[in-house]
């Protein structure tokens, strides 16, 4: 796997804009996350987004908090996550984005965690609460060991917090496109459009919007708005805790398609009309 930065780089220079599905890591079990990563992989996905289960989760809707709590109860762990990783990751082309709170970081230690999930084959990593102030440190490290740390913008955000956030933000800026927590919305906000425009007039790095993204037609809608990639959490979750593994793997596979099939077809019409 390339780094993101260079993932973006032949994604832009093809004119195509990233699809980026989200899993909760365990929700089953891990094999079924290997599994998942593997189907997601070879049936559209960019990049991927590997959420690691947390007891309180701040920024995480009921669907993704529901697969969290079984992940939990099945035992799975963040040392169990990276050894999953470790194992399917070099099978894989789109690059793996670790989700985590702060605190199992803060637990195992910055230095010894980024290290480990370097090791893994980790190449982002988005951690939704931690204030751009203290990130410093966390950046620096990260910057070291090669991965790079995602950092969050939302429809709130000020012109001066977004010129900071994407100064320092690697990779691609993550833009909310709520002011709450992930799950499926029935429509997007047009203030998402506003802020994307707020954010290219300040940076050239990529941006990805996620957080209510549930049907093909809003990733055109993203996409035609001038978004690099299309990041997709809650409606994947929920497909893949069908009612029984292999459903599940089949569901997220056929819905996968369906985004990219959507986000391709969007544009190729572009490019026809120029």
């Amino acid at each position: 796997m390339t780094s993101i930065s260079h993932h973006f780089a032949s994604l832009r220079a093809s004119n195509q804009c990233a699809l980026i599905p989200f899993v909760v890591a365990g929700d089953p079990n891990l094999e079924i996350t290997a599994e998942a990563l593997r189907v997601l992989d070879s049936n559209g996905a960019d990049l991927i987004e590997l959420g690691v289960p947390y007891s309180d989760p701040l920024a995480d809707g009921p669907v993704i908090q529901a697969g969290a709590t079984r992940a939990l109860k099945r035992g799975t762990r963040l040392d169990n996550v990276l050894q999953m990783a470790q194992i399917v990751t070099p099978k894989l082309r789109s690059p793996i984005i670790l989700f985590t709170y702060y605190n199992p970081i803060l637990n195992l230690g910055t230095v010894s965690f980024l290290e480990k999930a370097a090791a893994s084959g980790i190449k982002g990593l988005v951690v939704p609460d931690l204030p751009l102030d203290e990130a410093s440190n966390l950046l620096e490290v990260a910057d070291t060991v090669g991965i790079e740390v995602i950092l969050l913008v939302t429809p709130t955000s000020s012109k001066e917090r977004i010129e900071a956030i994407a100064r320092q933000s690697r990779g691609f800026i993550y833009l909310v496109s709520v002011t709450g927590v992930t799950g499926v919305r029935s429509y997007l906000q047009t203030r998402v459009k506003d802020v994307l425009q707020d954010i290219r007039s300040v940076t050239s790095k990529p941006i990805g919007v996620g957080f209510g993204i549930s049907k093909p037609e809003q990733a055109r809608q993203v996409r035609d708005w001038g978004a690099d990639a299309v990041i997709v959490g809650s409606a994947f979750v929920e497909r893949l805790a069908a009612s029984t593994p292999y459903q599940g793997l089949e569901a997220i596979k056929d819905f996968c398609r369906d985004l990219h099939t959507s986000i391709e077809g969007r544009k190729q019409e572009a490019e026809s009309k120029r």
